[in-house]
């Protein structure tokens, strides 16, 4: 699935534009973000396609330097599977 990332936004749309599938992590403060929201439309669901937006947002987060506020569910269950991936994680 092709993404489209944006300062604190990765998302995917379908051929009429409509977003497909997303994650949002909006700044909390210097450096932080909130992961706070995921989104996979159900016709994709079961796919493996959350998973990849966390994949993204890891890259991104970490190729900026950035740490990450986990709100969302998801993202909460995702990095607790997903250790080795936990040094973006801030814990405050």
């Amino acid at each position: 699935m092709d993404f489209t990332k944006e300062a604190n936004w990765i998302y995917s749309t379908d051929d009429a534009g409509d977003i497909i599938a997303e994650v949002t992590f909006p700044k909390y403060k210097e450096g932080v973000v909130v992961i706070n929201h995921t989104f996979v439309d159900d016709s994709l669901r079961g796919q493996g396609i959350a998973g990849q937006l966390m994949d993204e947002v890891y890259d991104v987060l970490k190729e900026d330097g950035r740490k990450a506020v986990l709100t969302c569910p998801y993202a909460v269950k995702w990095y607790r599977e997903h250790p080795e991936k936990n040094d973006i994680v801030a814990h405050l």
